[in-house]
């Protein structure tokens, strides 16, 4: 099965190490895995994208390791305003107007209220969940080690809040990793920007480009 958006680009963001809660560490290259509750669990710790997504198709994926256990892991979108942390084990993406989510569970959660949606993921074994965000019709919906699950989620046009990945986890020592990353081209300059960018190795070397500050700066914004 195609991923979805595989005519996109690659989508530059990566897991915020500054908008996370204290029991998540981020490491990694590109600051794409996510490690909850090192040591152990006594609540529900979370971590939200570097950039929105509002505008455009975004797809995402995000590697769950084999410790897939406990109360809720949870994978969607949420506002800023949206809690990262609680010193509980609850279904924290959801748990109010400001987030949206889907647990191990099988159930999708917003606004305090949940609803099945899919049968609950295997404990114990790891799998991949895709997000496919489409500002356009406002919808998000989610795919399982390729298998679509059809839309989980609508009416995400009328947010009026930048909208972000957000990840969590009430389980000790469990790993969500970044995976694929793609949008879909806002214009012809963003689809040349792409090219640009397929063509350096290293983004380090955008500096060392004989170009005006402004389009380097506008090359810079593109990359990881």
């Amino acid at each position: 099965m195609p991923t979805p958006l595989s005519d996109g680009c690659r989508a530059a963001w990566n897991w915020n190490r500054r908008e996370k809660s204290h029991e998540v560490r981020i490491h990694g290259k590109q600051l794409q895995i996510a490690y909850f509750h090192p040591n152990w669990s006594n609540g529900t710790a979370g971590v939200r994208g570097s950039k929105p997504i509002n505008n455009g198709r975004h797809y995402w994926e995000i590697r769950i390791s084999e410790r897939l256990f406990g109360t809720s892991m949870m994978f969607g979108i949420g506002t800023k305003k949206a809690r990262l942390h609680v010193d509980a084990f609850v279904n924290l993406l959801g748990e109010d107007d400001q987030s949206w989510g889907l647990s191990h569970k099988g159930l999708l959660w917003h606004n305090g209220i949940s609803k099945e949606y899919t049968r609950p993921f295997q404990e114990n074994e790891s799998t991949t969940i895709g997000m496919l965000y489409d500002g356009d019709t406002g919808t998000l919906t989610y795919f399982k080690d390729g298998d679509c699950l059809g839309v989980a989620f609508t009416g995400l046009d009328n947010v009026v809040y930048d909208l972000y990945p957000i990840v969590c986890s009430t389980a000790a020592k469990t790993e969500m990793t970044l995976g694929t990353r793609k949008r879909s081209f806002v214009n012809l300059q963003d689809r040349c920007r792409a090219s640009i960018l397929s063509k350096i190795p290293m983004t380090n070397r955008i500096d060392k480009l004989p170009l005006p500050n402004k389009i380097r700066q506008f090359l810079k914004e593109g990359a990881v």
